[in-house]
């Protein structure tokens, strides 16, 4: 059985790079045969990347969004964790904050992106506080959940043991919740990146979202597509390189 699962988990990254492959070569293909500079080929974008990595643009628009992406990411997921699981635990909180987190959910991330710049000005604070606005919802939901769905036998095994909240919340309820953690982690990374083009591209002056608009205004789609791609890259490695080791590692118990 170790041998099949050490075997499934070999052919794991392969898999994944033949399919990364075969994109790329139908991606080649097609743009060669529309010949268009609205279809530019992977090479071209390549090319481009390339050359504005030497230049300095790339990394310095790049690690200026991701600044902005980890701290609104840290941001939204605290307060979501710990506002989720205070609302799960307390039926009273619950009702007391469902209609404001419902709203939240419902309301157009454009308009509290422009709301929060009116109030307070195009600064970075009001650029992180909306795209942290944004995912903050939707991960209290998805603790919330979670933490409806504990073991009751549990939390009466820690009362009968006279465990301390604080051993309670690190022994018996984080542990259940890690798959939700997980779940709101990566779902808030793939809207978090996507909130913060648009953040930038309404009112920051630098930024990955910045330079999409001004390629966008000069109908450059190789290097829309450069900045685009690098962007991608750099989240997919953080996936691969942290949140699955680490999840690994959190629910290395499991098994």
């Amino acid at each position: 059985m170790s041998a099949r699962l050490a075997s499934r988990f070999d052919s794991e990254p392969l898999i994944r790079l033949a399919a990364a492959a075969a994109f790329l070569l139908v991606w080649q293909i097609g743009a060669g045969l529309a010949h268009s500079r609205l279809l530019p080929s992977f090479t071209a974008v390549l090319r481009a990347m390339v050359l504005e990595t030497l230049s300095g643009a790339l990394p310095w628009n790049l690690a200026i969004t991701l600044g902005r992406v980890a701290a609104a990411f840290t941001i939204s997921l605290l307060l979501g964790c710990a506002l989720g699981i205070a609302m799960g635990r307390w039926r009273r909180l619950d009702l007391l904050l469902d209609n404001a987190v419902t709203v939240l959910l419902n309301l157009p991330a454009l308009v509290i992106i422009v709301l929060l710049y009116v109030w307070f000005g195009l600064n970075e604070t009001a650029a992180i506080a909306a795209v942290a606005l944004n995912k903050l919802p939707s991960t209290t939901i998805v603790l919330r959940e979670g933490t409806r769905a504990l073991d009751p036998t549990l939390d009466e095994m820690a009362v009968s043991f006279r465990m301390p909240r604080w051993r309670v919340l690190r022994h018996v309820v984080l542990p259940q919740l890690v798959p939700y953690i997980f779940a709101a982690a990566r779902s808030g990374l793939a809207l978090i990146w996507k909130i913060v083009l648009v953040v930038e591209l309404l009112g920051r002056s630098n930024g990955v979202g910045f330079q999409i608009q001004i390629y966008f205004q000069l109908f450059d789609v190789t290097m829309i597509l450069a900045y685009t791609l690098a962007f991608i890259l750099v989240v997919q490695l953080i996936e691969w390189g942290a949140l699955q080791p680490l999840e690994l590692w959190t629910t290395r118990w499991r098994r």
